[in-house]
């Protein structure tokens, strides 16, 4: 009996931790499911905002592509409305256009026509009514025309400068030069050193003379800029330009006497007309 006694104790005893090991291992078990459980809950939960979102992106863009489409096909439908009308109206033009060659081929045929009449009748009624005494007398006016354009070329073959234009050497020439009317002419006589003049739109200051060579030296101020020319050679001319304009205008000197200088400011008329263009265009 006592054997028996042994026995049954040490069959419970290892029957007790075993249950107790295998209760923590459900227990485990129960825990990580659990634990997996929610973190694939939070998962599809965060999926199905993503998909949510996104396809609120997608609707919104859908949304936006089908006003844009349709604003598209508004423009569309109306360019091709304009294009109609321009077409239409192109048609038109072009028809009046062809008119009105066809009209001004005519008017000019009738003009050429009426033009050589009138000369044929001109040069008839002229031969029947001229006489050797009218004759003569036309050609002795053409004579005389003819020696004054003579006496023109003559007077104004006068020496020219590097940019072409004519130098006058005394006031009998410059008044040949105004007669052209291409510039204008301001005249001047500088006397004594060290006096600066205001000639036209510049000033002049004479430093010195040299008789003998005919040459003289000068400061000259042109928009608040002075720059000294020296030992310049009486006709040579001192050009310079404005701003705004772009012809130089030119100083010449013709007479160089003792600590005295002559001559003139040729300023081209074009230069007036930018600079007056140049203000209105500033205001």
């Amino acid at each position: 009996m006592s054997e028996d006694h042994i026995e049954v104790r040490s069959g419970s005893s290892w029957q007790l931790p075993a249950i107790i090991v295998l209760g923590l291992v459900a227990l485990g078990g129960l825990a990580f499911g659990w634990n997996a459980s929610s973190k694939l809950d939070s998962t599809q939960q965060a999926v199905a905002t993503q998909l949510k979102a996104t396809q609120q992106s997608v609707q919104q863009d859908m949304s936006s592509l089908k006003d844009r489409l349709a604003q598209d096909e508004k423009a569309n439908t109306e360019i091709q409305g304009d294009l109609k009308v321009v077409t239409s109206k192109l048609k038109i033009t072009q028809g009046q256009l062809k008119k009105a060659r066809e009209e001004a081929a005519k008017l000019n045929d009738a003009t050429t026509q009426k033009v050589a009449a009138l000369d044929t009748s001109v040069h008839t009624e002229l031969a029947n009514k001229a006489t050797n005494d009218d004759v003569k007398v036309v050609d002795t006016k053409v004579v005389g025309v003819k020696t004054d354009l003579d006496a023109t070329r003559e007077d104004l073959k006068m020496a020219r400068s590097e940019m072409g234009t004519l130098i006058a050497r005394n006031h009998d020439e410059i008044d040949q030069l105004r007669r052209l009317g291409e510039r204008d002419y301001v005249e001047f006589t500088i006397v004594g050193r060290n006096k600066p003049q205001k000639i036209g739109n510049v000033t002049v200051e004479l430093k010195g003379v040299n008789e003998k060579r005919n040459q003289f030296s000068a400061a000259v101020t042109v928009e608040d800029k002075t720059f000294e020319k020296k030992n310049r050679a009486m006709n040579e001319p001192i050009f310079f330009y404005l701003s705004g304009t772009h012809i130089p205008q030119e100083i010449v000197v013709n007479k160089v006497g003792k600590n005295t200088i002559s001559g003139y400011v040729s300023i081209p008329k074009a230069n007036s007309q930018t600079a007056a263009t140049a203000a209105k265009s500033g205001n």
